[in-house]
């Protein structure tokens, strides 16, 4: 069993705070076996962190589209933000990553709507169905819907912002992931769903404030 995240955040999201150290620690206890970086409209530490601990960091950004974020997997440069969802999309592909969707159809945290997915979905990789951060807005069920009428490769997230999120809700894969495999593999995966701490909610906002304070 390879154990998979593929949403998570860094220090090198404004709200995020999963350090190297820890990253590291995640990959070498067992905790996970491969690990995507996502942080918001950056991928210095995804880039950073793979050319140090190799293939088991998966580079990718949630990318902030006009229409709700959207994540791409196995990137290679940045993709910036501010398009259009579709253009997003592209772009991803242009690279050879993978179009991942988080938390869709929420409106609390940017998820994309119905309309925007139906407009992309030739285009969809994976879809969250499971998220692990999603206590107050769980759009998971629909999701699933979305997903089995459209064929699409699912996978379950952890969102971890920090260390107490991380191992929470992951999916379970038969051999190691690759951009060529992942998607055929996720078909069928095993996603393991648990719910995080409830202070692990905490973290955005307590990143955010505690960068605030720096900069101040």
């Amino acid at each position: 069993m390879n154990k998979i995240d593929l949403h998570t955040h860094s220090v090198g999201s404004p709200d995020g705070g999963i350090s190297h150290a820890q990253y590291k620690s995640i990959l070498s206890s067992g905790q996970l076996d491969f690990v995507a970086i996502t942080d918001h409209d950056h991928i210095e530490d995804a880039l950073a962190l793979q050319a140090l601990l190799g293939e088991k960091i998966i580079v990718g950004e949630e990318i902030s589209t006009t229409q709700g974020e959207i994540i791409g997997l196995y990137l290679k440069t940045l993709v910036a933000p501010g398009m259009s969802a579709m253009d997003t999309a592209v772009a991803i592909k242009s690279q050879g990553g993978l179009v991942y969707i988080p938390h869709p159809f929420e409106t609390v945290r940017h998820g994309i709507t119905k309309s925007t997915l139906d407009n992309i979905a030739t285009l969809v990789d994976i879809v969250e169905t499971h998220n692990g951060r999603a206590f107050f807005q769980n759009k998971g069920p629909a999701a699933v819907v979305w997903t089995r009428l459209n064929n699409t490769a699912v996978a379950a997230s952890s969102d971890a912002h920090g260390l107490k999120g991380v191992g929470t809700s992951f999916t379970a894969l038969a051999q190691p992931p690759t951009a060529k495999n992942l998607v055929e593999q996720l078909r069928t995966a095993h996603l393991h769903v648990q719910r995080p701490p409830l202070s692990s909610l905490l973290y955005p906002k307590y990143h955010r404030l505690r960068a605030k304070l720096k900069r101040n």
